[in-house]
């Protein structure tokens, strides 16, 4: 497996070649029109980002070359120097000097080992002061027709393209699992043997697909800067940004997705977290408020942190304001612990509303910014201490195509969960069990969660539930733990079955209007699979709930 340095190095190598043929292209150009001002401003970019680049890399001696070579450029653009006599003999070996050098690093060898080096940076200096330069006789200028033409090794292809490839993956996933299963229930060894070939390479073919898709998360993060200085300046605000794990790898269109929810949770750590420089100074706080983004892996998943040391969040306030908008009764609301509380922030009912935002010191429209992260099967969490800041936690899976999940059986049916929303699972007798206002209820961890049958969750219609009584509880109970928005849910089912890959499909009309399933798969029976909605199921429960 290549290492990080390695690949690093190879998207340095694949851009900075391109770089290089461009630059031949255009200075070509410039050589027969001099005053070529769009040969002349993209020379002047290359350098620029070819700089950049080499000294991000820590080639800074290709960095040094190329930012002598822009300051020539520049001086030809502002009409200081003339594309003309000895200034262009100069300039054509200073491009054919950075191409030896970006091919010396592609060999891993050491940029100081190509000819010329100095002389060039010496030239180049030269010009800089309006002297001439020192040009080499004519039969070492001839030694050079031995060029090189070399082509990037870097090919650039449409998502789209990569989209219908990862499609066709999980089609074969889907018809290498029924075969697998095929070649266990016949028993010929052959036939296992070929299954089992299948199998490992049409999974080293998912994730070599999977990771053509992978970007970094820096490409979005590295945008942030200029949103966080408009935003703090339209609000006469200081805050400074910090950004982190760059590097952090997820599959782009994920990223796509999640653009506008990370600027909203920006914009609202601006807007409404981090307080104005006179109220943090009276707070004891620097006047400069801060704001990090940060990315890290945890297992599958991909968690991106957008965390500000402002005001926080007023619990009591978002639990009074919870009752009043009829939410969560008095009662009830008064036994929810912290985070249950926070979780009324991505209400529709509760976080559209102005009034709250003053409140609770966050933004409006975190249901929206929920609805998306949703969509891909993540979650978003929120911690925040009052007086000392608010984390906003993005839970992402490194890809959209093929998810894990959880097998188990319900009326003689196979379901399946996803299992980014699955906590755990859990078997539990009746005598385990408590019943608290008509709901069962369960000793997890040192947390009390509630406790349905899927069964009666999934059949129950449009009324409530019926309370649980004692004597429904009979017997072995399986559950299946899941956790959404903050709230953990035990599903009680008749059997689990087995944890797998699976290829998630869209519902066809008209089941595609029931929001409890979030799609379906095929087996490798041949069965078909729903798949269930966690957001969905928790949201029911709340609703129907004794």
């Amino acid at each position: 497996m290549k290492s990080r340095e390695q690949e690093y190095r190879e998207i340095f190598m694949a851009e900075a070649l391109e770089y290089y043929d461009a630059m031949s292209r255009h200075i070509s150009e410039l050589e027969k029109a001099p005053t070529d001002e769009p040969a002349l401003n993209e020379l002047f970019r290359l350098m620029h980002n070819l700089k950049s680049n080499a000294r991000a890399m820590g080639y800074n001696q290709i960095g040094e070359v190329a930012h002598h070579m822009e300051t020539i450029f520049g001086l030809i653009r502002s009409k200081e120097r003339i594309f003309t006599g000895s200034l262009v003999p100069v300039l054509f070996t200073g491009v054919d000097t950075l191409g030896n050098m970006i091919r010396a690093v592609g060999d891993e060898q050491e940029t100081e080992t190509v000819d010329g080096v100095e002389e060039l940076l010496n030239n180049l200096d030269r010009l800089v002061k309006g002297e001439e330069p020192v040009l080499p006789d004519a039969a070492a200028v001839d030694d050079d027709a031995n060029r090189k033409l070399e082509l990037s090794d870097l090919v650039y292809i449409q998502i789209k393209k990569l989209d219908h490839l990862l499609n066709l993956v999980g089609e074969l996933i889907i018809d290498r699992d029924r075969i697998l299963t095929l070649s266990q229930e016949i028993g010929s060894p052959a036939l296992q043997a070929t299954a089992a070939h299948l199998f490992r390479i049409s999974d080293e073919l998912q994730y070599s697909v999977m990771d053509a898709r992978l970007v970094n998360v820096g490409s979005l993060f590295n945008k942030f800067p200029r949103v966080v200085r408009d935003v703090a300046t339209a609000e006469q605000k200081e805050v400074e940004l910090t950004l982190v794990g760059q590097d952090i790898q997820i599959d782009r269109n994920i990223l796509q997705i999640i653009t506008d929810s990370l600027l909203h949770l920006v914009r609202n750590a601006i807007g409404h977290g981090i307080e104005q420089p006179t109220e943090r100074l009276k707070a004891g706080k620097p006047a400069v408020g801060q704001l990090t983004m940060s990315a890290q892996t945890e297992r599958d998943d991909v968690l991106i942190h957008v965390a500000d040391d402002g005001r926080g969040i007023n619990i009591a306030s978002v639990r009074r304001k919870a009752v009043e908008r009829g939410l969560v009764s008095k009662e009830v609301a008064a036994s929810l612990d912290d985070a249950a509380v926070r979780a009324y922030l991505f209400e529709p009912g509760f976080s559209m509303a102005q009034q709250v935002t003053e409140i609770s010191g966050r933004g409006v429209g975190l249901d929206v910014v929920k609805l998306a992260i949703d969509s891909l099967g993540g979650q978003l969490r929120v911690d925040s201490t009052l007086g000392q800041g608010t984390t906003f936690t993005l839970v992402l899976p490194t890809s959209i195509a093929v998810k894990g999940a959880l097998l188990f059986e319900l009326d003689e049916r196979s379901y399946a969960i996803p299992l980014m929303h699955t906590d755990s699972v859990v078997s539990l007798w009746p005598e385990q069990l408590h019943i608290v206002g008509g709901t069962l209820l369960a000793d997890l961890q040192e947390e009390r969660v509630p406790v349905v049958s899927l069964r009666r969750l999934l059949h129950n219609g449009d009324g409530p539930l019926v309370p649980v009584q004692r004597a429904d509880v009979v017997g072995r109970q399986d559950i299946i733990v899941v956790n959404y928005n903050n709230r953990k849910l035990g599903l009680i089912v008749d059997r689990f079955l087995r944890q797998q890959a699976i290829v998630i499909k869209p519902m066809s009309k008209p089941l595609d209007t029931i929001d409890l399933f979030g799609g379906v798969t095929l087996l490798g029976s041949g069965q078909v699979c729903l798949v269930l909605d966690v957001p969905a199921l928790t949201r029911l429960f709340l609703a129907k709930r004794p």
